[in-house]
C-alpha cells in the first residue's frame, strides 16, 4: 500500500479520540442566576438552563470558567445574569445547597433586596437593567439574595 492510501486511515483514528477536556481558567467559577421566567422561552434555551440546573427564577449555579460553559451562557444570556464568583459569597452558598452534580451546583435563593436593577429583568446590566455579565458585582447581587 502506498502512503495517500495509509492517510485516510490515519485521519479517522485522529477523529476517533476523544477531545480533552478544556480546563478552568485558574479554578475561577462562574455564578450564573436565573433572573426571567419559563414562559416564552426556545427550547435550545429551556435544555440548557435545565442542563445547568436552572429550574425557576432565583436560581444560581456555579460552573467552571470554560469555553464550553460560557458558550451555554452565551445561549441564555436573555434569562440569566453572571460573573465571577468570589470565594467567601461561594463558602456562604455551601450553606444553601440544593442539589449537587459533577459540575453544577444549583442554589435556591431569595428574590434581592432592593430588586436587580431600576430598569428591571428585560435590560442588560450595562443599561441599568438585570441581565448579561456582571463580572465582579455579581458577589453583591448574591448577597443582597441570601
Amino acid at each position: 500500500m502506498s502512503n495517500k492510501e495509509n492517510q485516510p486511515m490515519e485521519e479517522a483514528q485522529k477523529k476517533k479520540e476523544p477531545e480533552k477536556p478544556k480546563q478552568a481558567k485558574d479554578g475561577k467559577k462562574i455564578a450564573v442566576v436565573k433572573v426571567r421566567g419559563n414562559i416564552n422561552i426556545t427550547r435550545d434555551a429551556r435544555k440548557t438552563m435545565e442542563m445547568l440546573k436552572l429550574i425557576r427564577p432565583n436560581q444560581c449555579a456555579v460552573i467552571d470558567d470554560t469555553q464550553d460553559n460560557l458558550g451555554m451562557v452565551m445561549k441564555i444570556k436573555d434569562y440569566v445574569t453572571w460573573g465571577e464568583i468570589s470565594d467567601d459569597v461561594r463558602k456562604e452558598l455551601q450553606k444553601r445547597r440544593q442539589s449537587s452534580g459533577k459540575k453544577v451546583i444549583s442554589y435556591s435563593l431569595n428574590p434581592p433586596r432592593k430588586g436587580y436593577g431600576r430598569k428591571g429583568v428585560k435590560m442588560p446590566f450595562s443599561k441599568k437593567g438585570a441581565l448579561g455579565d456582571r463580572k465582579e458585582k455579581i458577589n453583591d447581587l448574591i448577597k443582597r439574595m441570601l
